[in-house]
């Protein structure tokens, strides 16, 4: 099984479908994409999805420590009546979705690259969790307004969900993942991702942007379906 990845149970003879997923953990159209993607799977129980998730930072200079929320973003929209625009948006997209998240309790932005260094861990050694640990990251953020670039604050999460807290504890204590996260990020620009989230299905359709579920069926249904090369060309990360 690939790094980050977590495969939905299934029953047996079930149509396989791979979904690369290109996010950052303070991203909340991530967070809204995931969940329409997921609305959009469920209706179609046959599938045993396995998701390989890719790390993509909104923000790859930022501090450690990260920064002042109110200084971050009247510095990223030009004022705070713009920044105040786009995420009123945000937040009555996500209350329609029944997401329900709670903005004004994010007093700080964060690094996400210790979070994404976590979610890569999970990945490789409790992939059971790692739906579980995203899950939960963005519920720590867009509803709690927890400081996810924390230590210890990540540490409380993974082990909410069930991880190791002195596996945990420990890596996070060491360097392991940082340039693999890095080279990652990088590796996602390159092939042409330049916003996320980022959706590509049976490495052949991509997604980009919080599509909504009624218009991820037919790529779905398309993805799975036997195509003969002269037929269709493959769609490799959003690039022909």
């Amino acid at each position: 099984m690939p790094e980050g990845s977590t495969t939905t149970p299934s029953a047996l003879g079930a149509t396989p479908m791979t979904v690369d997923v290109y996010f950052d953990l303070i991203c909340p159209w991530c967070l809204i994409g995931q969940h329409r993607l997921r609305t959009a799977l469920a209706q179609r129980p046959d599938l045993a999805v396995t998701t390989i998730w890719h790390p993509f930072q909104l923000n790859p200079g930022m501090p450690r420590t990260g920064m002042d929320r109110r200084t971050y973003l009247e510095t990223k929209f030009g004022g705070a009546d713009r920044a105040a625009a786009v995420y009123g948006m945000i937040a009555e997209t996500a209350e329609r979705d029944g997401l329900g998240l709670r903005l004004d309790t994010i007093t700080r932005t964060p690094s996400t690259l210790d979070g994404h260094r976590l979610v890569r861990m999970s990945g490789q050694s409790h992939a059971d969790l790692t739906d579980p640990l995203i899950d939960r990251l963005f519920d720590a953020y867009f509803r709690r307004g927890r400081d996810i670039g924390q230590t210890t604050v990540l540490i409380d999460e993974a082990v909410a969900v069930g991880l190791p807290e002195s596996l945990v504890a420990g890596f996070l204590a060491g360097h392991d993942g940082i340039e693999a996260i890095r080279h990652a990020d990088a590796f996602a620009r390159r092939t042409g991702i330049q916003a996320v989230p980022f959706f590509v299905l049976n490495r052949r359709f991509a997604i980009a942007g919080a599509q909504e579920a009624h218009a991820i069926l037919p790529l779905i249904d398309a993805a799975t379906t036997t195509y003969l090369p002269e037929e269709i060309p493959e769609v490799r990360f959003g690039l022909a």
